[in-house]
């Protein structure tokens, strides 16, 4: 027989389980655009990308709103604080992701020079992926109490970093002598760079999700601490 404090928990744990798969869903959308090479979306995409944005934003205030009450009415077990203290901390990453999301669309539309955007695609869906894949498996660590693969997301993060650099190298080799071509290069550099920033931006929410994740499997906080 389940307990107000279960029916509270397992109620907040169904909202975050929908809360993640919008914002996977969100990143899925934005893969999709990325690896397209497309630098506008379709009204539907965009309609699609503002609405779950909007969800987004109300689902987070819910769930925050659910776990202070569920702390506050029936004063949980140890082991049960730790789980919705991580999901606290998981659902503010997320809901950095999902603003990422729409700033990296805006960024991508602000492309000028769409010659350099298509030679830099690949690696720019690449890191978009492995930053996507980051998040997914950073979730799967904190549901399943899986800690091998909240190490893993964390250790990948130096991964992202690593495709940034090769980039911008990229990108500076890109440079012309025209005035007018590097003025336009200059503009699609900085939406480059926004779009790469916060792709990494996104790779290191994930690795604070895993550090959750790992709070809740072993109640460490191991923020800001070297992993073995």
């Amino acid at each position: 027989m389940t307990t107000k404090k279960d029916d509270a928990i397992n109620s907040i744990m169904s909202e975050f389980e929908e809360f993640a798969n919008l914002v996977l869903h969100q990143l899925d959308l934005l893969e999709k655009l990325i690896s397209s090479g497309e630098t506008k979306l379709s009204d539907d995409l965009s309609k699609e990308l503002i609405s779950n944005e909007k969800k987004l934003d109300k689902m987070e205030v819910k769930i925050s709103d659910k776990i202070v009450n569920t702390i506050v009415l029936y004063q949980p077990v140890a082991s049960d604080i730790r789980r919705i203290f991580a999901c606290f901390r998981i659902v503010n990453s997320l809901e950095r992701i999902g603003d990422m999301v729409i700033t990296i669309v805006d960024a991508v539309q602000n492309i000028k020079t769409l010659k350099i955007y298509a030679e830099l695609n690949d690696v720019i869906t690449n890191m978009l992926i492995n930053s996507s894949n980051m998040v997914n498996k950073a979730l799967l660590a904190y549901i399943n109490d899986d800690r091998e693969y909240a190490i893993w997301t964390i250790k990948n993060d130096t991964v992202v970093d690593e495709i940034n650099k090769k980039m911008l190298k990229k990108a500076i080799k890109k440079s012309s002598d025209s005035n007018e071509e590097n003025k336009q290069l200059f503009i699609s550099f900085i939406s480059m760079n926004s779009v790469v920033t916060n792709i990494e931006r996104i790779a290191g929410h994930a690795t604070n999700i895993a550090e959750a994740a790992i709070y809740s499997i072993e109640g460490k906080d191991i923020r800001h601490k070297p992993i073995d």
